[in-house]
């Protein structure tokens, strides 16, 4: 259906993804939309496609699949949309003002004859002048908006385009359709490239082909490659487009030549790589060499008689690979300590911070997300940081080519740095670190390769590992201690390829059940387990609270086990129980 109002109450939004709930003004009623309506504010005039849905807690609403924003189409809808603070210095008495004044040639007035505003008091030339460029920004951009949205580009991407382009930006397009995916993320080549063909390109067009070998890349980088063998990409890319192998060869040379691609022969085989991915890759691989290769200036002195003599303060009973561990980090510049659940990293990086500690030594620990950070700083009673924090980058933006902003560093004041849960460190996360750290720092590089890899690029902590040139201590035993719990021990049993436990026996030594295996293939009977085991199932194990100590994870989106479908069962099944106000459980279902 297609329906035409306007925005007259947010009743929740997300700013992060664009996700809205409102009051949707018709000629004839006022109804609830919900949907994806980014950069969209109170007053604002949409026609909007989609459906009715009956929501089980909110009764009938409107769930819009698109969305075009339009100008108000009367005087009461057009003051709405002006009194909702969209320009600044117009408010709703402002806004009365000028649309009683010039009426039905109030939009003519604030595009194109601002210096009539000043007549009315209140407003001076400064001032008109000020709320036409603002009305016009506006105006601009959903020009772009509407242009693009005929080729399934989000309004989100829309903006990115006229922040680049201005209000030049779709003969910017036209001229040239892929540089969208050298300024946007997650735009589908496809859309683009149908865009490109309506719009005149021709087939076997240099242009097209370079930008499909550059998005092919890309793609592939989704997978964790830095990289792909010549004849693979080839391959897609034919495939992709339906063009001549050898225009594609043509591509590869002209994009080498203008360094958008580097080609590299390695093993035997031909690789080609993006740039970025190239230079980060080389960036990092320089400056570990250099790093470990300087002088050890933050080299523990009597290191032997001090170290025994921590371990007699500390009270701990150290493995011998424990001690290897903690005698090659004052050895060497850089390494790498690795090792699966309960083998003892935490008790080394503890260990670490101590020796270094009584000798003066600034440690900074860090790592890559907020969460790791957090465990990080319980485990050792020290502040850890994320890796974005302690260089002061924030969040870093990508395009579909991975054409990144260069960001300025904050160089990492510290004697040593450690690093946990390494194996989530992308290649141009590792990048920006390694440019932050001064030559002579020691750098601790601490993960389990077989944990969670990075979101981005790369698997630079089992490269770094398998190049043989950092060193590095594996750690193998499982402690007593860590032994007793089956995760951890299940954990160790999946990584050796062996079957996990899921018969467990309770003994005297042995009280700790915290590994439950359910065999179930019913879906029903699957749904009312977990919200069974959400709703109290679990209280003579632990003190499991469901909303501060209970996370389900699910593979899928969609279906009765998707994750859409199990928040709306666990909503119902726990919300009325909890003394939580109507606006915040709103906020709980929406905010997906």
């Amino acid at each position: 259906m297609e329906i035409k109002g306007q925005i007259v109450d947010v009743i929740y939004s997300n700013e992060i993804n664009g996700y809205m709930v409102a009051e949707f003004k018709t000629e004839n009623d006022t109804i609830v939309i919900t949907g994806c309506l980014p950069f969209i504010e109170n007053g604002d005039s949409l026609k909007v496609f989609g459906k009715y849905v009956t929501h089980p807690d909110y009764g009938e609403q409107f769930k819009v699949e698109t969305f075009e924003k339009i100008m108000p189409e009367t005087e009461e809808a057009l003051e709405r949309y002006l009194a909702g603070g969209i320009i600044s210095g117009v408010g709703p008495a402002t806004a009365k003002k000028i649309v009683d004044r010039f009426k039905e040639e109030t939009i003519n007035v604030l595009r194109f004859e601002p210096e009539k505003l000043s007549r009315i008091k209140g407003i001076n030339i400064e001032k008109a002048s000020k709320i036409s460029e603002e009305f016009n920004e506006k105006w601009d951009l959903w020009q772009i908006v509407g242009f693009l949205e005929r080729f399934g580009i989000s309004a989100q991407n829309s903006k990115k385009v006229y922040q680049k382009f201005g209000k030049d930006a779709i003969v910017e397009i036209e001229e040239n359709p892929y540089m969208l995916l050298d300024i946007t993320y997650g735009v589908d080549f496809k859309k683009i490239d149908k865009m490109a063909l309506d719009l005149g390109v021709k087939v076997n067009s240099m242009q097209r082909i370079e930008s499909a070998i550059k998005y092919s890349l890309a793609i592939s980088s989704q997978n964790g490659n830095t990289c792909v063998e010549e004849e693979n990409l080839i391959e897609f890319v034919i495939n992709l487009l339906d063009v001549q192998r050898e225009d594609i060869e043509d591509a590869l040379i002209n994009l080498k030549a203008q360094a958008k691609i580097y080609i590299e022969e390695m093993n035997g085989n031909i690789w080609v790589y993006l740039d970025t991915f190239y230079v980060c890759e080389k960036n990092i691989a320089d400056k570990l060499i250099v790093l470990n290769e300087s002088k050890n200036i933050k080299e523990i002195k009597d290191f032997d008689m001090k170290f025994k003599k921590e371990e007699d303060i500390v009270d701990i009973t150290l493995s011998e690979k424990q001690k290897e561990a903690i005698k090659a980090v004052n050895d060497n510049n850089v390494c790498v300590i690795t090792g699966g659940p309960g083998t003892g990293k935490t008790t080394i990086i503890k260990f670490i911070i101590e020796l270094f500690k009584k000798e003066s030594k600034k440690v900074v620990l860090c790592a890559p997300t907020g969460r790791a950070a957090k465990r990080m700083s319980e485990a050792t009673g020290e502040e850890a940081v994320t890796i974005h924090r302690l260089l002061e980058i924030g969040k870093m933006e990508e395009t579909v080519n991975f054409e990144r902003l260069e960001y300025p560093v904050t160089p990492i004041d510290a004697d040593v740095i450690i690093i946990d849960e390494m194996s989530m460190v992308d290649v141009f996360l590792m990048n920006y670190l390694l440019k932050g750290i001064y030559i002579g720092t020691k750098l601790i590089l601490v993960g389990d390769i077989n944990q969670l890899p990075s979101v981005g690029p790369g698997n630079i902590l089992k490269d770094i590992i398998n190049s043989g040139e950092i060193e590095t201590i594996e750690l193998n035993q499982v402690f007593r201690q860590a032994a007793k719990s089956k995760i951890i021990t299940n954990a160790h049993k999946v990584n050796n390829g062996e079957t996990f436990i899921t018969q467990l026996k309770e003994t005297e030594e042995d009280k700790l059940q915290d590994f439950f295996y359910i065999h179930e293939t019913s879906q029903e009977k699957m749904l009312q387990d977990v919200i069974s085991l959400c709703s109290g199932r679990l209280e003579k194990y632990g003190n499991y609270d469901f909303f501060k100590n209970i996370q389900v994870l699910t593979p899928t989106k969609k279906g009765r086990l998707g994750t859409k479908e199990l928040n709306l069962a666990l909503q119902k099944a726990l919300n009325h129980n909890t003394k939580i106000s109507k606006k915040v459980r709103r906020q709980n279902l929406f905010n997906r």
